[in-house]
């Protein structure tokens, strides 16, 4: 059976739309997949989410990873460009969404985790704002923290603010395998890259992508690490942490929306290593939530289509 077929008759309305949409290529306009857009916005799922997002609007991590979440689902309602109004209403001045300082009147200027900045604007381009100005000074700030070498740390030179104090490296466990930043840094950096559409395929992006493909090492345990996080069957949780588990879904989802080439040796070597993994009627089995199967199928399935056709849309 066709995998696109299969997932039509999943239970989730969210995933019946998009496997219609992407491994389908149904149009917008096709009865089904209009009744299913109609069924997303009133589901109980998207209720509760359009609920947390209401009340984290004074917390623009968390509001940033609810939009992450009610994108993935398909959620196109008008709740979504009142959060992201929010939270640029916290942006500072240089683009980013620091951390002011500790001490009132302290002359340090504000402080910040480079996850503060990540999550949020993952989220505003998500939801399809990737390219309002706002949102373009956070590619540029995101952009200026960078290491010599194309990677991300964990904090303004891996320092929290601190001027004058050399680079130390970062924790082993979120370490680069041949970067000077932090794997979770890095990741989430290119997250926002990915969702962008003249960004993702950028020199920027290219090389992010790269020092994540870096690690060889190949976790099945892992796999769909992310996906369970977006339909909220773990938490979503972390500051320097947030992105430190090596999902190789995500991986190969971010390297096919940055044009990264289907021949790239090490794209091949994971491309393969996941085609080892494909069950009967081509699914993948989730490591932790078996009813996971039909999403992680469905975005690893895309991933390998945009890949094939040179991520031709974002």
């Amino acid at each position: 059976m066709n995998l696109g077929t299969l997932l039509l008759g999943d239970p989730s309305p969210s995933l019946r739309w998009r496997a219609a949409r992407e491994l389908e290529g149904a149009a917008d306009d096709d009865a089904e997949v209009t009744a299913w857009r109609t069924e997303i916005d009133r589901s109980a799922e998207i209720d509760a989410l359009v609920a947390r997002l209401a009340t984290a609007e004074t917390q623009p991590y968390v509001a940033g990873y609810l939009l992450c979440q009610l994108a993935f689902l398909g959620y196109r309602g008008p709740a979504t460009a009142a959060a992201v109004e929010k939270i640029f209403g916290a942006q500072q001045p240089d683009g980013s969404w620091s951390i002011p300082p500790t001490t009132p009147g302290s002359a340090e200027g504000p402080r910040f985790i480079t996850m503060h900045t990540v999550v949020p604007l993952r989220g505003i381009a998500a939801a399809g704002f990737a390219t309002d100005p706002r949102s373009e000074r956070a590619y540029e700030w995101l952009l200026g923290v960078r290491l010599q070498d194309g990677s991300w740390p964990s904090g303004p030179k891996a320092d929290l603010g601190q001027a004058g104090r050399p680079t130390p490296p970062e924790k082993e466990y979120r370490r680069l395998t041949r970067g000077l930043g932090c794997r979770s840094a890095t990741t989430g950096a290119v997250a926002c890259l990915a969702m962008h559409s003249e960004r993702r395929r950028s020199d920027a992006a290219r090389i992010g992508v790269d020092h994540l493909l870096a690690r060889e090492t190949r976790d099945a345990s892992t796999l769909g690490w992310e996906v369970s996080r977006l339909v909220g069957l773990e938490r979503a949780m972390g500051q320097v942490t947030f992105y430190a588990t090596h999902d190789l879904a995500f991986l190969l989802d971010l390297a096919s929306r940055c044009g990264v080439s289907p021949q790239d040796r090490q794209i091949r070597g994971l491309v393969d290593y996941l085609e080892t993994l494909r069950g009967p009627y081509g699914l993948w089995q989730h490591p932790t939530h078996p009813q996971l199967a039909g999403w992680l199928s469905l975005v690893l399935e895309s991933s390998l289509r945009r890949l094939s056709a040179g991520a031709a849309s974002p």
